[in-house]
């Protein structure tokens, strides 16, 4: 099978992640998956929500938000409709879940991490590469109020790709959105880099999928994971990737 970019079914697109992407924010990165960019943005608040207050946890959470111009069809902001859609919900849950799941809250401090993942072009993927890139911004925000000594807040790393079967009945990595449109089976998987998976999200779009096309998928999905994770250690260099996971 000949894929429309020309891949072969367990190759990722071309990826970048450029750290330091705004001026602002403690931690930001743009990434870029193929044709999808998203940039991602933390933003340290010395403050909690309601059920945190007094106990010297903290919290991380996501928004996540489409450009009106990111997809070929012009979307409508969701602020112009006055409510945001199911998926955009399910996918703010989604990027909170798995941050979440390699943090340390009590290391946090009473603080609350807010990471922004803003769609700037879409071509598949964006929830994956959200969570891919806002990982590495996390630890950016974490790293600038850690004190050498304490637990540094981020305990683990943590990826994200989709797979599929093509329409052709192949399972692919890394489904570009014509791919993802005409996909029988979809599938998102995030991981994080102990090899356990914190999510995985799988539908038979076109037909039901076996037990040995899933494990299959899950294989994908955990080579690419892997793939990703060592680039993120490349893009955040030895200090940063030294403090992940660093108890004093």
């Amino acid at each position: 099978m000949e894929r429309i970019d020309r891949r072969s079914a367990e190759q990722l697109r071309h990826y970048t992640i450029h750290r330091h992407f705004q001026k602002y924010p403690a931690g930001s990165v743009l990434i870029e998956m193929g044709n999808t960019k998203v940039i991602c943005a933390a933003t340290v608040e010395d403050r909690v929500p309601f059920f945190l207050k007094g106990t010297g946890e903290g919290w991380v959470t996501a928004e996540y938000s489409l450009l009106p111009s990111a997809t070929g069809v012009r979307t409508q902001r969701e602020a112009v409709r006055g409510k945001q859609s199911g998926r955009t919900q399910e996918i703010e849950r989604l990027i909170g879940r798995s941050l979440r799941s390699v943090v340390d809250t009590k290391a946090i401090g009473e603080r609350t991490i807010m990471i922004d993942c803003d769609v700037i072009q879409a071509d598949g993927g964006t929830r994956t590469a959200s969570i891919t890139g806002a990982f590495v911004a996390l630890v950016e925000a974490c790293s600038t109020f850690y004190e050498k000594g304490n637990i540094f807040p981020v305990k683990d790393f943590v990826s994200a790709i989709s797979v599929g079967i093509s329409h052709e009945n192949e399972p692919i990595l890394d489904l570009c959105y014509e791919e993802d449109s005409q996909a029988i089976v979809d599938m998102n998987v995030v991981m994080t880099g102990d090899g356990r998976f914190v999510e995985v999200q799988g539908t038979g779009e076109g037909r039901p999928f076996s037990h040995e096309e899933m494990v299959e998928l899950l294989r994908l999905g955990e080579k690419g994971c892997r793939e990703l994770i060592s680039y993120q250690k490349d893009i955040l260099g030895g200090q940063l990737v030294w403090l992940v996971g660093r108890e004093g």
